[in-house]
């Protein structure tokens, strides 16, 4: 065997030796072609400086107004928060603590989060919790879209822009600042921390003991523990792979049903003192075409049609196409399927928009937007369709091609 920390990859469990690829550098898996790990040119000090402006920039951005708007002598200023707050006393509370949690608090959880892992590996300080700390926020990742709410912001403000004089303010300079720091930290996930924390030898190298299993939730490549549970981060072993096709079929179904009321219901509805009117999504798309930002309706119709669709339909293929067949097919599945997680949250997009459009455009008597009953439908085919990709297992399909040829090599079951 050879020696070295050992990583498996978590789209198809080869194994490989872990290497240092050098400044900027990356590894992909041998089998698959999946991303294993990067490593880029700050030290963690550095890392740990970054994440602690993060959370700065983040306060600023969710405590200063967003944007400030006049109509005919009436202003208003805006935050994240007063829409939240709006959006919950007009009695949409589905809608509100849906964003509020993705956008708000699962964020903010995840920038300490990291940031504390972050500064104990740098001080030698572990904390004891640590494996529950980490898995913690391996489950934050996918949850938090900050950035979608970003990119839903700068929607929101051309949709208004013809409707009031409008002044950008600080918190719309911070979440622009974020946008480019949660990018960076967002390199440093639960398994890229795990690494680091081996680096600095505060836990056991993976693959130091032996081999047989793999545990998902830390990545550890370890013999058959006798007591069921990770010998690093003692979480649960003894279960057999996730993701059996039925409960994949049902969430994707749920999602398509959705998906129909979603479309064909208003989005938002719009009060003015010439009427009201309900929009849908290809109307808000078909409006900013109107309004000469073109670029922003081609995002909104990625992020809203185009995106949703293609992960049902991509999802439903990849059960119909179970069947091993050979590398290179398998390799294409995977790839697909690593596609479908990583646009899975930019769904949310629509949601956030509604929400933002309905705290800017709150001037009473003359115009008001509301969420309409397609919002949390279409949230729910977000949150469904982001469940059903984390319920699909890519490595079932390497497993059963692995067995109809035995191959040589050794991975991780």
């Amino acid at each position: 065997m050879p020696r070295g920390p050992l990583i498996a990859c978590p789209h198809c469990d080869t194994l490989h030796v872990r290497l240092d690829p050098g400044a900027r550098g990356r590894a992909e898996c041998r089998c698959c072609g999946t991303e294993l790990y990067r490593r880029g040119w700050l030290s963690l000090d550095q890392w740990v400086a970054l994440g602690w402006t993060s959370l700065l920039v983040f306060a600023i951005a969710q405590w200063f107004p967003i944007v400030h708007l006049s109509i005919q002598g009436l202003d208003l200023s805006l935050t994240y928060w007063q829409a939240l707050r709006l959006c919950w006393d007009r009695g949409y509370y589905g809608v509100s603590v849906m964003t509020g949690l993705v956008g708000f608090w699962f964020p903010l959880l995840r920038i300490a989060l990291t940031l504390w892992v972050m500064q104990a590996i740098a001080l030698r300080r572990p904390p004891p919790d640590l494996g529950r700390v980490l898995r913690l926020l391996g489950r934050l990742a996918p949850w938090s879209m900050a950035t979608v709410l970003i990119l839903a912001i700068l929607v929101s403000i051309v949709k208004v822009a013809g409707l009031a004089r409008l002044q950008v303010e600080p918190g719309m300079l911070g979440f622009l600042a974020l946008c480019f720091l949660l990018s960076g930290l967002s390199r440093w996930d639960a398994r890229a921390l795990w690494r680091q924390a081996e680096d600095a030898g505060l836990v056991p190298v993976s693959g130091a003991q032996g081999q047989g299993r793999v545990c998902d939730a830390c990545g550890c490549v370890q013999p058959h523990p006798p007591s069921g549970r990770c010998l690093r981060c003692a979480a649960g072993m003894d279960h057999v792979r996730h993701g059996n096709a039925a409960q994949v079929w049902a969430l994707v179904l749920a999602a398509a049903i959705f998906y129909i009321p979603a479309n064909v219901l208003p989005i938002m509805e719009i009060r003015t003192v010439l009427g009201s009117s309900g929009h849908t999504i290809l109307g808000g798309v078909i409006e900013l075409w109107q309004y000469g930002s073109w670029d922003l309706a081609v995002i909104v119709f990625v992020a809203s049609v185009l995106v949703p669709v293609t992960k049902l339909f991509a999802l439903s293929f990849l059960l119909l196409r179970n069947r091993p067949m050979d590398a290179r097919v398998q390799r294409q599945r995977t790839r697909l399927y690593a596609v479908v997680e990583f646009i899975g949250q930019w769904s949310m997009l629509d949601v956030f928009v509604v929400v933002l459009m309905a705290g800017m455009a709150n001037f009473p008597g003359l115009s008001q937007i509301s969420a309409g009953p397609a919002a949390l439908n279409f949230g729910a085919v977000v949150v469904l369709t982001m469940v059903a990709a984390m319920r699909y297992d890519p490595r079932r399909g390497w497993d059963a091609l692995r067995d109809a040829r035995r191959p040589k090599e050794t991975h991780g079951y």
